[in-house]
């Protein structure tokens, strides 16, 4: 396929862009306190620049210090120090032919109330005290510590409203100078970005920020001439955009906009604005005289409804692209969940929207473009839709760590350059062929090793095929098909059905044995009961070699995979009873994944049991026993399934353990984690190895 659309120019404004590939914008924690760009953030957006995204669009850039700081480490435009970065930035990505778009951005309500009113101070130490900001992440859990009791200041927003569903606190009211002098802000920052050279701008008027508080009637209750009639929600960003023409001419000025606000899908209806109020604010936008629209949905208090769990079909929200193309006559950007170039050309044809806009896509495949354009779209390595981005964002951004990929452990080393090529055909085996295996096998081809990788199942995949299982997670097969490939591209030798064995193993002589056996079921022996012919594990449900219907399940373990299995449960006929000893669902389990799972099993009549613990499986029910008050009580049910987390299957590993010189352990064989746990062990593992 020849993606002729994909793959032809188009013109923001006076900027023509050389395809219609666009990086999104996303924050993954590469940034520092004083917003300027650091190396490691200059070698993403190349990377991204180099592999042929014809628009590369920065994450949000801060335009105001005070109370407009989205993270502790994120790109700034609020500063004219910052403006040296923006330039090499803008060399780095434009030598590629691609141009370069910043993102101007103000969290507003959304913001986290520990960065209210602190950065001014912390930057201004970290000059003063060399060092200073690593010293702050390792005392940084005293501000979340304040975070958590809501011992810091409010978050600013048009009105004061209820407080941002993922970023809670408080929020106050902005008065109306300090509105002024936001405008003033964004307007400053636009001509920071021009002097440095870059090709445009984008405002940040999505996803529940600032400028969309303004013209959302949730968050904007205001009475003066900021609020009220839509012509006076308008008013914020109308000025913003004269202001950037009335200093920087017709530089290009695209708008990105939620379409629909999407309270309507987690049940809160007639909140917010709809598509309706949407294209009306598009068509404005377009008469104010922006060069582009790009557009997505909901905000913060909707979150899946803008980044997406692995559940969503690809496409879900063309609509709202569509509507919005068809009501102005600029160029429209959308992302619309697009995970293959196929689609990407199909929505182009449809008339859907002028350019695709893949974030998670080019995290996890910097040269997505180049390989549509160049034939090779089979080697493009998926994004499963599995969050370990953001989640991973928000986890580090408080050690000073940054996003990491399930499927591209490379992220934030794209400086490093390429693996040595010094294998020298070595034989390395590796035993397993799960996500760990396949993606070690991969990186140690590339090395120029001779991989041999020995799985006992008939197919690869591991715990990942379990994983694929439940309903909706199709995608998580993506990972399998795509590392699979990658490593037989890479000169790895497959061998399915062959459990490996010390002797084997011994006998092959290899230079390296890396071991990847992964996890089995964890079934407490200690619970009485627990081996009865009525106890089943998930891995049993999720690989197929039990099932039920029909029947009254107690399902003990609320993780994701139970939940997950749960829904397995409930598709097949059964009555579920989830029972958890902590006071919570899926503790500890990121947000959006529970927010997805939930509101399903409750609608097929899932039962939940929280604060009760397993104490044996007694005849035709379970015993449970009350965490705080340490009452018992009977739960009739005709089977009982295990959820309870997985333990390392590492025997192997500690049979060849100095038997040879270079035996290596990894994965889940280690320590049982996520997709990006295994792939990030892999590349160590891979890197690491003497060559």
């Amino acid at each position: 396929m020849d993606y002729e659309r994909l793959f032809s120019p188009l013109a923001i404004g006076k900027a023509t862009i050389k395809n219609r590939v666009v990086l999104s914008p996303m924050l993954l924690g590469f940034g520092r306190f004083d917003g300027r760009a650091t190396e490691r953030m200059l070698d993403y957006y190349e990377a991204r620049a180099a592999g042929g995204a014809g628009l590369v669009i920065t994450e949000i850039a801060r335009v105001n210090d005070l109370h407009g700081a989205g993270a502790f480490a994120q790109l700034g435009a609020s500063r004219d120090y910052q403006v040296e970065g923006l330039a090499e930035l803008a060399r780095r990505v434009q030598r590629h032919g691609a141009k370069l778009f910043v993102q101007l951005h103000h969290p507003g309500r959304q913001n986290v109330g520990l960065l209210v009113g602190s950065l001014p101070l912390t930057i201004a130490l970290d000059r003063r005290f060399k060092g200073f900001a690593p010293m702050l992440y390792r005392h940084i859990g005293l501000g979340k510590k304040l975070l958590e009791r809501n011992l810091v200041p409010a978050s600013v927003c048009p009105s004061k409203v209820e407080p941002s569903y993922f970023s809670g606190g408080r929020v106050r009211a902005l008065r109306r100078g300090e509105i002024e002098g936001l405008v003033r802000d964004f307007v400053a920052a636009a001509a920071r970005v021009r002097r440095a050279g870059c090709d445009g701008i984008e405002l940040h008027g999505s996803h529940g920020y600032l400028i969309q508080q303004f013209l959302s009637p949730h968050t904007n209750r205001r009475s003066d001439e900021y609020g009220g009639s839509f012509e006076k929600r308008m008013r914020f960003v109308s000025e913003i955009v004269h202001g950037i023409r009335r200093e920087c001419g017709d530089f290009p000025l695209v708008v990105r906009m939620s379409a629909d606000e999407c309270y309507d899908r987690i049940g809160r209806p007639g909140v917010g604005y709809g598509l309706e109020e949407g294209l009306r604010i598009a068509r404005a936008l377009e008469a104010l005289g922006v060069d582009a629209l790009d557009v997505s949905s909901a905000s913060y208090d909707a979150f899946n409804y803008w980044l997406e769990p692995t559940s969503f079909e690809c496409g879900w929200r063309s609509h709202l692209a569509e509507a919005v193309k068809a009501a102005v006559s600029i160029p429209v950007i959308a992302a619309n969940l697009i995970r293959s170039p196929e689609q990407a050309e199909r929505q182009l044809a449809e008339g859907i929207q002028d350019f695709v806009s893949l974030g998670r896509p080019h995290i996890a495949d910097p040269e997505w473009a180049n390989k549509a354009r160049e034939g090779r779209a089979a080697e493009i390595k998926r994004c499963c839709c599995c969050l370990a981005c953001i989640e991973s964002m928000e986890e580090n951004a408080w050690s000073g760590g940054h996003a990491r990929c399930s499927v591209n452990p490379g992220l934030g080393h794209e400086g490093e350059g390429e693996l040595p090529r010094d294998g020298a055909g070595r034989r390395v085996v590796v035993v397993g062929a799960g996500i760990a295996g396949l993606a070690c096998a991969e990186l140690l081809g590339r090395r120029g090793f001779s991989l041999l990788v020995l799985e006992s199942g008939e197919e690869a995949g591991g715990q990942l095929l379990l994983a694929a299982a439940p309903p909706r997670k199709g995608k998580m097969r993506w990972v399998v098909e795509d590392a699979r490939s990658a490593a037989l591209r890479a000169g790895a030798e497959l061998r399915l059905g062959r459990p490996a064995t010390k002797e084997g193993i011994l006998a092959l002589e290899p230079y390296a044995v890396l071991v990847a056996t992964g996890g089995e079921a964890i079934r407490p022996r200690s619970i009485p009961g627990v081996s009865g012919p009525n106890v089943f594990t998930t891995t049993e449900l999720l690989s197929g070699a039990t099932k039920l219907k029909g029947k009254k399940v107690a399902l003990v373990g609320s993780g994701m995979t139970g939940l997950e299995t749960a829904e397995l449960l409930v598709e097949g006929g059964n009555s579920v009873t989830v029972v958890e000893m902590a006071s919570s669902l899926a503790p500890g389990a990121w947000f959006q994944h529970r927010d997805d799972a939930l509101p399903r099993l409750r609608s097929a009549g899932t039962d939940f049991l929280l604060g009760r613990k397993l104490v044996a499986v007694e005849g035709e029910g379970i015993l449970v026993e009350e965490v705080a008050g340490g009452r018992r009580s009977k739960l009739a049910c005709d089977a009982v399934v295990l959820s309870l987390g997985v333990r390392p299957e590492n025997a192997l590993y500690k049979e060849l353990a100095g038997l040879l010189p270079r035996v290596y352990a990894l994965g889940d064989a280690v320590s049982p984690g996520r997709i990006a746990d295994a792939t990030a062990a892999a590349y160590r593992a891979a890197a690491e190895l003497p060559g």
